[in-house]
């Protein structure tokens, strides 16, 4: 029997799409995105968090030497999650959004990417340090006694 290579259909997110779909990183290491470039529909994506340089090779070298159908828990994530191999240069990423567990799909060199700011002297850009406050913003724009 000849079996071909899994090629998912569904968007994946790449360093050179054309859609803006990465917001930022925040200093929690959560990948602030656009699911499916709709602005509108954010999700935050718990990302790798280590303490030592040694953790981070470690998991980088976890990371690459993926083959399909293999996975790789992110232990020290702010919140637990596992990236799964789908595919040759195809990765899932799966986080909880809106109460239901997806998995977002990347290419390696965005993955790669990502998980390199899992490094423990990694800074955000000062404009993501407020990214996991948005939400909560409009609230404070209210007034809660009239």
């Amino acid at each position: 029997m000849y079996m071909k290579k899994l090629f998912p259909l569904s968007p994946r997110y790449r360093l050179d799409d054309d859609c803006h779909w990465l917001d930022g990183v925040d200093s929690a290491r959560y990948y602030w995105i656009a699911v499916n470039s709709d602005r509108t529909c954010q999700a935050a994506i718990p990302g790798l968090t280590v303490s030592s340089l040694n953790e981070l090779k470690e998991a980088i070298r976890n990371f690459r030497g993926l083959q399909p159908g293999e996975q790789m828990a992110l232990v020290r994530s702010p919140e637990p999650s596992t990236i799964y191999c789908v595919s040759e240069n195809c990765y899932a990423l799966e986080a909880e959004f809106k109460g239901a567990k997806v998995w977002h799909l990347f290419d390696y060199e965005t993955l790669d990417s990502l998980l390199m700011t899992g490094h423990p002297r990694w800074q955000c850009r000062p404009k993501d340090t407020n990214l996991g406050s948005q939400p909560i913003v409009p609230g404070w724009q209210r007034t809660a006694v009239a």
